[in-house]
């Protein structure tokens, strides 16, 4: 059974439907990257384990802006997720099914979502008790198309799809019934960080959550 922290930060991807997923190269660009989003509609945040930065940025935002959801990415071993979570981070990402990984988290009851891309992983995540996972890499391995096939067959299984989506792409995957949030860099990649153009990224948040909004985005 979930428990408060699991539940808080499903609710919150519940609620948000996208997960922006952040490579952050500079420690200092953390905290105007967060009220960008914040300001946009999205007050939550993957930071990426892809740079040395990301623990220290994921700190910096636990810490001064504690009102914004901010969890681990790229996460591949027990190690990384705890570095993560010292640094204040509050859910775990991972790209791909590693069990150790899904059990430490689990062992301190934060939450998971490990990536999958075929029914053999779908399946070991729900042996590990999981019911909500990363489907990467999302367009790669079919897109919606691919949750819409299995939809009937893991019918206690929902998704957060990841990789290759855009905002355009964002109803498709709402009209499978099955996806919790849509993760994606498309509000905030890392050029938009290099050049500090921090009112791109709040525009870009507010465009995705204006279109979410519409009729035709609900799941």
């Amino acid at each position: 059974m979930e428990g408060s922290s699991k539940a808080n930060a499903l609710a919150l991807l519940r609620q948000v439907r996208v997960l922006p997923v952040i490579v952050l190269d500079d420690v200092a660009h953390a905290i105007p990257l967060a009220d960008a989003l914040s300001a946009g509609g999205m007050p939550i945040a993957e930071v990426t384990f892809r740079t040395a930065a990301a623990a220290d940025g994921i700190r910096r935002i636990a810490t001064e802006r504690p009102d914004i959801l901010v969890g681990a990415g790229t996460v591949l071993s027990t190690e990384q997720a705890q570095q993560a979570l010292d640094a204040g981070a509050q859910f775990i990402v991972s790209p791909g099914l590693n069990p150790r990984v899904v059990e430490y988290c689990q062992g301190r009851d934060v939450p998971i979502y490990p990536g999958v891309c075929t029914p053999t992983e779908i399946e070991q995540a729900r042996a590990l008790g999981l019911r909500v996972v990363k489907f990467f890499p999302a367009e790669v391995m079919g897109g919606a198309k691919f949750i819409e096939s299995i939809a009937s067959v893991y019918r206690d299984v929902e998704f957060i799809p990841t990789g290759g989506i855009r905002r355009e792409m964002l109803a498709r995957y709402f009209k499978t019934g099955r996806v919790v949030a849509c993760g994606g860099s498309w509000m905030a990649p890392p050029d938009w960080l290099h050049e500090g153009a921090f009112d791109k990224v709040r525009n870009e948040a507010a465009a995705t959550m204006a279109e979410l909004s519409l009729p035709e985005s609900t799941a």
